[in-house]
């Protein structure tokens, strides 16, 4: 089987397109998590997609960075439907109203594409990739970005779109409540870490083949 006909390239493919799409609909900024965990996922799968015809591999390359935009692309689709969407149904909004293109948008970056790359991650080789010494490292980038949010606001006041998020915005609740939410989010985004290494160790019994019967 070459690797044009393997199920995992037109997968790839597939998610580095709805990440694409995300990106090209949306009217909003890279200042949004939102917009940066989707574009690692394009920029990863795109170049997953050139390991894979390159080496002639169903296997992804770069398991860590992998791991890692499964964690912060499940956390946007996650932090979306639950606190910023209210788990609303976000399938009205694709078959009417004036804003469908932004809509449209909101479920590749939110839905579609987190979506596909936790089927990629628990489906797809390589298996048993990820460590649980990795999970300091991935937890590194969410938390980073929201004490540089803060920082960047308090030093330049005028900066548009101060507080990307309403959890971050310190404005009618004041820090400590900000930092609550954050002391919060840190240990829901761990949980979900320890997941991610778990679903690895799931895919992996799944795929296993049974053993063979023992000879006479």
């Amino acid at each position: 089987m070459t690797v044009w006909t393997r199920p995992a390239l037109w997968w790839r493919s597939a998610i580095a397109l709805s990440a694409f799409l995300g990106i090209y609909l949306s009217n909003s900024s890279l200042v949004y998590f939102t917009l940066q965990s989707n574009v690692l996922v394009l920029g990863y799968f795109l170049g997953a997609v050139y390991w894979m015809v390159k080496r002639d591999t169903a296997d992804a390359p770069a398991p860590r960075l992998r791991g890692a935009a499964v964690l912060y692309i499940t956390i946007t689709g996650i932090v979306a439907h639950v606190l910023l969407n209210h788990g609303e149904n976000p399938l009205p909004g694709l078959v009417s109203g004036p804003d469908r293109l932004q809509h449209w948008s909101s479920f590749f970056l939110h839905y579609t594409t987190p979506l596909m790359v936790l089927a990629d991650w628990l489906l797809l080789s390589p298996r048993n990739a990820s460590r649980w010494r990795d999970l300091p490292l991935w937890l590194s980038y969410p938390l980073g970005y929201a004490f540089l949010t803060e920082a960047r606001a308090a030093a330049f006041p005028d900066f548009p779109l101060r507080y990307p998020y309403f959890f971050l915005d310190p404005t009618e609740k004041g820090y400590a409540w900000v930092g609550l939410q954050m002391v919060q989010l840190t240990l829901e985004f761990v949980v979900l870490a320890a997941l991610v290494v778990a679903l690895d160790r799931l895919g992996t019994k799944l795929r296993r083949e049974p053993a063979a019967p023992a000879q006479a």
